[in-house]
């Protein structure tokens, strides 16, 4: 197998980075929500020198996403590289996610080249991955820093030399990672056994020592910190539960409680599988029973981690004074797929060995997810099911055809491909369906149209209100105003301004936003501004100069419109 697997994880690479920066490129949709806006905001005050470590000054502790320093802070850096736009505030979350595949390349494609291109592509091919690199979001950087620590431990307890190097490593990255997300916590269970296991058998003795050392210095000067700013050591802890409190009317043991049971028990399984990650699982829990087949392989060790992240995910609680599950949304499992991605990459591994020992029962298990789901996403299932069936009844030991024989390159390569097309279907999909949110048309529109010398009121949708100063760098003329569509008729123009309508088609049909913030249409909207000039249009946005809507009647037919909205 020598000959070609040595280059499958090179090849795979190549591939996972430029399918990746692809998909990043061709499914953008420039801001998402309020999360991904106040973390460009914080690193714009971060780049502008202007950002504040104050505590809200009401004591509604309502923000810990400012406490977050290394997600917006790489981003402040590059603002003042690039300046600030969409690509540059969400280039950090990419390179994060093309960093967790490089690792896995750097550490396993010589010693393990069929795991290393199988994780590879379970990881940096999933969905959910690919579709997070696209917002400003902390979890694959979270996933990048989880990937890191679990390497370190796992380096440092092998290597005999430099442990005390390797433990305040350790330290150091579980330090970052606690820096861009509070859920590095998934890991403590796992960190807490493997030191129980090293203590009892009274082993890595100095690199224990200088990770707790240096993890305790850290710890004490972080706590000193929020200490002399916020008078409250345990600040971030109480912003968390204090979020915990004011949400507490929709978790499951306030106001959901009736769920609750369903909740720990199968729903996390249902959601795994309807999310893809069903895949994983299945290649895992083959590792696990083929492990004894590897005894001096790393397969214990991720197969150790993924199973307890996943138990703490499963029944792990959001807060320290009450029980509440950790939401079932995929961003929530990022901290889970390196260790499942890498464990079942040694499933992988043990089938194109010995494909007749477990390959039907992969199949059967594939295809069960596949008839469970009815959605689009048994595709996924229904194809591997499909290619585990089928190289495992045409497997033949004694065949000429390399591509037939186990354990060997050819049979390997096929294994790699089938995996690798399966898993492309669906991000080629989203690749290829058109833009939802239309930002880089408004963009174009804002730049060209909206900017000094002009004066006047701007009227925009409900989701442009919330953020339209990303668009300017936050940095908006002063003679601009933006107001809501509902402002038309109360919004008055001052000498020599003038009022612009910017309707973009895309956002005002978004079923993301529709379902709750968009609640009128295109056709609403004209309809409140009958006197409107065309101005400009790329795409579906459009820009009109308008006359508000200011007599008595039109009041009147502006407030009807503004009911049904």
């Amino acid at each position: 197998m020598k000959p070609l697997s040595s280059r499958l994880p090179d090849l795979t690479l190549v591939f996972v980075v430029l399918f990746t920066v692809a998909y990043f490129f061709l499914t953008h949709e420039g801001l998402y929500d309020l999360d991904d806006y106040f973390y460009s905001r914080y690193a714009h005050q971060l780049a502008a020198g202007t950002f504040r470590v104050l505590p809200d000054p009401q004591g509604m502790l309502h923000d810990p996403l400012k406490e977050r320093w290394l997600i917006f802070g790489p981003v402040a850096l590059l603002y003042r590289l690039l300046g600030i736009n969409i690509i540059s505030t969400t280039l950090w979350p990419l390179l994060a996610t093309l960093g967790c595949a490089a690792i896995i390349w750097r550490v396993y494609r010589r010693r393990e080249p069929v795991v290393a291109a199988a994780a590879m592509l379970l990881l940096g091919l999933h969905y959910f991955t690919l579709n997070l690199t696209n917002y400003l979001y902390p979890d694959n950087i979270l996933m990048f820093w989880c990937l890191c620590c679990a390497l370190c431990l796992l380096a440092g307890r092998h290597q005999a030399r430099k442990q005390l190097l390797w433990g305040g490593g350790f330290a150091l990255l579980n330090f970052a990672a606690l820096l861009s997300k509070e859920t590095i916590v998934y890991y403590l269970p796992f960190y807490l056994g493997v030191l129980a296991l090293d203590i009892f058998g009274r082993r890595h003795g100095r690199f224990w020592l200088a990770a707790v050392g240096v993890g305790v210095g850290l710890l004490g000067a972080y706590l000193a910190f929020y200490q002399v700013y916020t008078h409250d050591a345990l600040y971030r802890i109480h912003l968390i539960e204090h979020t915990n409190e004011f949400l507490k009317e929709g978790n499951f043991l306030v106001g959901n409680r009736a769920a609750l049971l369903a909740r720990i028990t199968y729903q996390p399984l249902v959601f795994l599988v309807g999310t893809g990650l069903g895949v994983a699982l299945v290649l895992a829990l083959a590792a696990a029973f083929g492990r004894r087949r590897h005894p001096g392989s790393d397969a214990g060790f991720w197969l150790a981690l993924a199973f307890s992240t996943l138990t703490f995910y499963w029944l792990g609680s959001t807060s320290l004074t009450q029980y509440n599950p950790i939401t079932l949304i995929p961003r929530m499992t990022t901290p889970l797929l390196p260790p499942l991605c890498l464990a079942a990459g040694f499933g992988l591994r043990d089938f194109l060995a010995r494909p007749r020992s477990s390959g039907y029962w992969l199949a059967l298990a594939l295809l069960a997810c596949a008839a469970w789901l009815h959605t689009s996403v048994a595709v996924l299932y229904g194809g591997l099911a499909l290619y585990f069936g089928l190289a495992t009844w045409l497997a033949d030991s004694g065949s000429v055809a390399t591509w037939r024989r186990p354990d060997t390159a050819g049979f390997a390569a096929l294994g790699v491909l089938a995996l690798a097309a399966v898993l492309s279907i669906r991000p080629l999909y989203f690749m290829r369906k058109p833009s939802v949110s239309a930002h880089f048309e408004q963009q174009q529109i804002i730049r060209q149209q909206l900017q000094a010398p002009r004066r006047g009121v701007v009227f925009v949708d409900d989701f442009l209100i919330g953020n339209y100063d990303f668009y300017y760098g936050y940095q908006v003329p002063p003679g601009l105003r933006f107001r809501r569509y509902s402002a038309a008729d109360s919004v008055p123009l001052g000498p020599g301004e003038k009022a612009w309508l910017l309707v973009n088609g895309r956002t005002l049909t978004n079923p993301e936003l529709t379902r709750k913030l968009i609640r009128y249409s295109e056709a609403d909207v004209l309809a409140r501004f009958p006197e409107r000039r065309p101005v400009a249009q790329a795409g579906d946005v459009r820009l009109y100069e308008v006359k508000p809507a200011t007599g008595p009647e039109q009041r009147y037919q502006a407030g009807q419109v503004g009911n049904e909205m």
